[in-house]
């Protein structure tokens, strides 16, 4: 076994608080905890810590929640722990160069892409969006660029037909903890080889907006299929549905039936046995299948359940269209 390093830990949601239990689970020593502040959540708005800095609270290490890492003093502290790395997943602050800097083997970024594909804010929604077939977690040698440091490490992992974002997430969060511990082990031991990033294939995943949830049918079926599952849990695919938002959770594509022809996009078809049928495309002859859906008020359902219970506001030929932004509540 190799021997064991000092880690600084730096991370924010629950995402990082997997690789943050990797690394308590490992021999290796996290000595400092750094996280965002305790932010207001929840209908009274009470201030709530980050699931990071409860994981560190429940394992009685000391917690750090610094507004930034530039202030001189705040970097003398970060130094006074004498840590070899720092690890950063998912943190939510800009580290200087001269934090970067402090550690011996510096700071390593667990990165939820196969750099350099999806650099940037949102990238495991961004690769759904997107029909990449394939994500992973890229260890990265941190530097002043954004998610542009040396590659140490990638696993990888399929993206299928009915892969959403939530459960991408959560198989990526559990991969990063087991490559972070793995990259720890090697980089004590024999050391890991530093593979610069290619300059082909760099994309950039833009921080998601709740104003891109709203669906256009005049974009491909393929297009609104991935985007439904891309923004499954959040901000959620939704669509008007007589003045009220329809959230639309699963989909796929599909095809025309014998004898139908094209009607304008948005225009509820004859039903499938599990699917609501929606013309899209620019010229309506394009098919997407909503298989799980859910009404105001309402729970998230099979669409078969929803059909059943509200079949009266299904019915062919309804339009599915835009309202009032300002209006909705």
């Amino acid at each position: 076994m190799s021997p064991p390093l000092r880690v600084i830990f730096a991370g924010t949601p629950d995402f990082a608080a997997e690789s943050l239990a990797a690394l308590l689970a490992s021999h290796h020593d996290v000595v400092a905890v750094y996280t965002q502040p305790d932010r207001p959540a929840g209908r009274g708005r009470k201030l709530t810590p980050s699931p990071v800095k409860a994981l560190a609270l429940k394992h009685d290490l000391p917690v750090l929640q610094p507004a930034t890492l530039k202030a001189s003093e705040v970097r003398e502290e970060l130094a006074g722990h004498a840590a070899d790395i720092m690890v950063v997943v998912a943190y939510g602050l800009i580290l200087p160069r001269a934090v970067l800097e402090t550690p011996p083997l510096g700071c390593l970024n667990v990165h939820a892409s196969l750099l350099p594909r999806w650099r940037g804010a949102a990238p495991i929604q961004r690769a759904i969006e997107a029909g990449d077939k394939e994500s992973g977690v890229t260890i990265m040698q941190m530097d002043a660029g954004l998610d542009t440091g040396d590659m140490l490490l990638v696993k990888r992992t399929p993206i299928s037909a009915t892969t959403t974002s939530g459960e991408l997430h959560d198989r990526l969060a559990r991969l990063g903890g087991e490559a972070i511990v793995e990259a720890l082990d090697s980089l004590a031991g024999e050391g890991l080889d530093a593979t610069p990033q290619p300059d082909t294939g760099v994309t950039y995943a833009a921080k998601l907006t709740k104003a891109e949830a709203e669906l256009d049918f005049r974009r491909p079926a393929v297009e609104l299929a991935a985007r439904i599952r891309a923004f499954n849990p959040w901000p959620v695919a939704w669509c008007a549905l007589e003045g009220d938002r329809l959230r639309l959770l699963m989909a796929r594509t599909g095809l025309p039936s014998a004898g139908e022809v094209p009607v304008p996009p948005g225009t509820l078809l004859a039903h499938g046995a599990d699917a609501m049928r929606i013309a899209c495309g620019e010229a309506g002859d394009q098919v997407l299948e909503v298989t799980r859906a859910q009404l105001p008020g309402g729970k998230p359902l099979a669409v078969s359940e929803l059909l059943k219970a509200r079949a009266e506001r299904f019915a062919p030929g309804t339009r599915l269209g835009h309202i009032d932004k300002e209006a909705t509540p």
